[in-house]
């Protein structure tokens, strides 16, 4: 990270302005409220420190005021079961389409964004290159 730059893990306003429309939107309850739930955007810069960093979820510092990491991994899961990542892939790659920086040409699918369902086809068994079947040594 050079001087004076943003931590890669700090959303910058641009990004946090497409991804705020695309979270569950979390009414309080009202009875039993519990602990006030952490913003989204601090949540969210937790996630991308953890993610960047490589370290386990729950030695994320505290003191960096992102929440603990079993926050941050809980709503990183709910995120996902919302569908939240995907939509923002889709909603990245419109924008980029629209404005002509996409090569198609050099687009790779494979079944980690795929699902094959019926498979490849499947290999010929291979064939004995022996004279005969090897003697049963168990019996």
């Amino acid at each position: 990270m050079r001087k004076g730059e943003q931590p890669p893990w700090i959303v910058p306003d641009s990004l946090w302005e497409r991804i705020e429309p695309l979270l569950p939107k979390v009414e309080r309850r009202r009875r039993h409220a519990g602990r006030k739930r952490l913003e989204d955007r601090r949540v969210l810069c937790g996630i991308l420190f953890v993610l960047h960093t490589g370290i386990r979820w729950e030695f994320l510092p505290q003191e960096l005021g992102f929440g603990s990491g079993m926050t941050c991994w809980r709503r990183l899961a709910e995120w996902h079961r919302a569908g939240v990542w995907e939509r923002l892939h889709r909603l990245l790659l419109e924008e980029l389409h629209a404005a002509g920086q996409l090569d198609w040409s050099r687009a790779v699918i494979d079944s980690s964004h795929v699902r094959a369902l019926k498979g490849g086809p499947k290999p010929v068994r291979a064939r004995s290159t022996a004279a005969g079947r090897a003697p049963n040594t168990t019996c």
